[in-house]
């Protein structure tokens, strides 16, 4: 008996599959950010509050730090956004892009601040579930190709410019940025004046 990769990716079972790998991506995004909005998760107990930062560890110090707002609501708002997505036939592709950066960031804060033994746990966890995201992206390849191509097919800019148009671009750059500060300042000069 050969087995056929071919034949196993494009069968309903497999299309079943990436189906359930949705359900459980989305189900874990909306637990997590769910947890996140009704504080079930980051801060830290009273007890731990009153101890000096040096006997905590720093997975105590940075779920105190994770708790502050906004950072907590967009987290938490973002992992919900994600999971609604995928959940989603018409957004399935955005929500696995979106999983990417989010889970990868999640990974990357684990295994910085926790225990080792928990760090590597949660980098096998986090791992696998990357590695379902992607096999998301394969089932989905051919819509993949038509985004690719609508994003790198004879993309130019509307207008042709000169040289010296490309030159100033960086000078332009600044001036735009300190036109955006322009506001607040003017805005401060008067407060200060009263």
């Amino acid at each position: 008996m050969v087995l056929n990769i071919k034949n196993i990716i494009n069968s309903k079972r497999w299309d079943y599959f990436i189906l359930v790998i949705r359900c459980l991506l989305a189900y874990i995004f909306f637990q997590y950010g769910y947890s996140k909005l009704t504080g079930g998760q980051f801060g830290l107990k009273e007890v731990e509050l009153n101890t000096p930062i040096k006997d905590l560890s720093l997975f105590r110090i940075s779920w105190y730090l994770f708790d502050h707002q906004p950072f907590k609501f967009i987290v938490g708002l973002s992992q919900i956004i994600c999971a609604l997505l995928l959940m989603i036939n018409r957004t399935v592709i955005l929500g696995a892009f979106m999983f990417l950066p989010i889970v990868a960031t999640i990974l990357i804060i684990d295994i910085s601040f926790m225990s080792p033994q928990f760090a590597y746990a949660f980098l096998w966890r986090l791992s696998i579930y990357i590695l379902l995201d992607i096999l998301i992206l394969i089932h989905y390849k051919g819509k993949m190709l038509t985004i690719w191509k609508a994003i790198w097919d004879n993309k130019t800019i509307k207008y042709k410019h000169s040289i010296w148009g490309f030159i100033l671009i960086p000078v332009f750059a600044i001036i735009l940025e300190f036109a955006i500060a322009l506001p607040k300042a003017i805005v401060h000069f008067f407060i200060d004046l009263l």
